[in-house]
């Protein structure tokens, strides 16, 4: 078997024609696959706008991953969203759950960029189809319902 003497001779690193071919032809698919991006589908932001102003009292309310948590501070000086206003975020396709002190439910955005959720939520939560998320009820089984999700 033949080698060809690659870089120093006093290192003493043989390397064989195919096998280094072989190496770069797989660095080469790992730089491509790395750099890919997600189907522009999935990528591209929608803006949704969750009002939960109809909640009495009025509290904090939170998107995990995107908008400031609630759980973690202070809720007089955090700077969470409060639910007098309602609020726009730019949300990818995908699930996502909004919360407040006391409940909380998933939602998501779909490809199109309309939010689904489940249907024993009608009597609480409106905007399937849209891109407003109206949250109606201070938690989200005022009937005795049974959960969806």
């Amino acid at each position: 078997m033949r080698h060809r003497i690659v870089g120093n001779m006093s290192k003493g690193r043989r390397v064989r024609p195919l096998a280094g071919l072989a190496m770069g032809v797989c660095l080469l698919t790992l730089a491509v696959s790395v750099s890919a991006a997600p189907p522009a589908s999935y990528s591209k932001e929608y803006t949704i706008t969750i009002d939960a102003s109809a909640l009495t009292p009025p509290t904090w309310w939170q998107v995990p991953g995107k908008t400031p948590m609630i759980m973690t501070l202070d809720p007089e000086s955090t700077e969470a969203f409060r639910t007098t206003a309602p609020r726009t975020l730019a949300l990818k396709p995908g699930s996502y759950r909004f919360g407040t002190f006391t409940f909380d439910f998933p939602f998501a955005v779909t490809l199109e960029g309309v939010l689904e959720y489940a249907p024993s939520l009608d009597q609480c939560v409106s905007g399937r189809g849209t891109q407003v998320l109206t949250i109606k009820c201070s938690r989200t089984q005022p009937y005795g319902g049974q959960r969806e999700y």
